[in-house]
């Protein structure tokens, strides 16, 4: 039998996975805002740990900071989507989608727990482990939305499948509502993955 076929899904298999990665790399944030965004970051949690802002403090703190964000851009950044000016990106998560998801987490905690008290009460519990789509494709996106899912009660996040453009969690659901992957996931996922998606490619 001909390798042919074999070879031929191999290529083309190779090509998705170079178009895939050139289209995450073109939205990903130029260098020096990567850097910049960091050094906000690291700076706040300098002031935030040491509770000092005497100048001699915050003076050494920008300036190690501002070494350590050289080197960590990469880490903590990497997965920021690419859409409008830095300044902007600042106010919007600080103003916007900070308040946002804690909103979003506080509601989605609430009703996760009365319905968990229901299910635990009445003994009314399906479980199972359902396979629900993801549009995010960025690690940090991922693993927030996973630990978001696992953090509201009736819910916990087992695994990610990565797959050529296509992302997968694994969930053990307290109660299964439905076995349709699209119904489930929006019930599983709610509004954290529309929020993310707005942050993270």
């Amino acid at each position: 039998m001909s390798r042919i076929p074999f070879y031929l899904k191999e290529r083309l298999e190779e090509v998705q996975r170079r178009v895939l990665y050139e289209s995450y790399d073109a939205q990903k944030l130029p260098v020096w805002e990567r850097i910049v965004l960091t050094w906000i970051l690291l700076f706040s949690f300098w002031i935030v740990i040491t509770t000092n802002t005497s100048l001699d403090n915050l003076i050494i703190g920008a300036i190690a900071t501002l070494i350590i964000a050289s080197f960590m851009r990469d880490m903590l950044m990497e997965d920021v989507r690419h859409r409008g000016h830095l300044i902007e990106k600042i106010v919007y998560f600080l103003l916007l989608y900070v308040p946002q998801y804690l909103i979003i987490m506080a509601f989605r905690l609430i009703e996760s727990n009365i319905k968990v008290a229901k299910n635990v009460i009445l003994m009314d519990i399906n479980p199972g482990i359902i396979k629900i789509k993801t549009d995010l494709h960025s690690d940090t996106g991922v693993t927030i939305l996973a630990n978001s899912i696992t953090l509201t009660p009736g819910t916990l996040t087992l695994d990610v499948s990565k797959r050529l453009g296509e992302t997968y969690l694994y969930v053990h659901w307290i109660d299964v509502e439905t076995l349709n992957r699209e119904k489930a996931g929006e019930k599983i996922k709610g509004d954290i993955e529309e929020w993310l998606k707005k942050i993270f490619w």
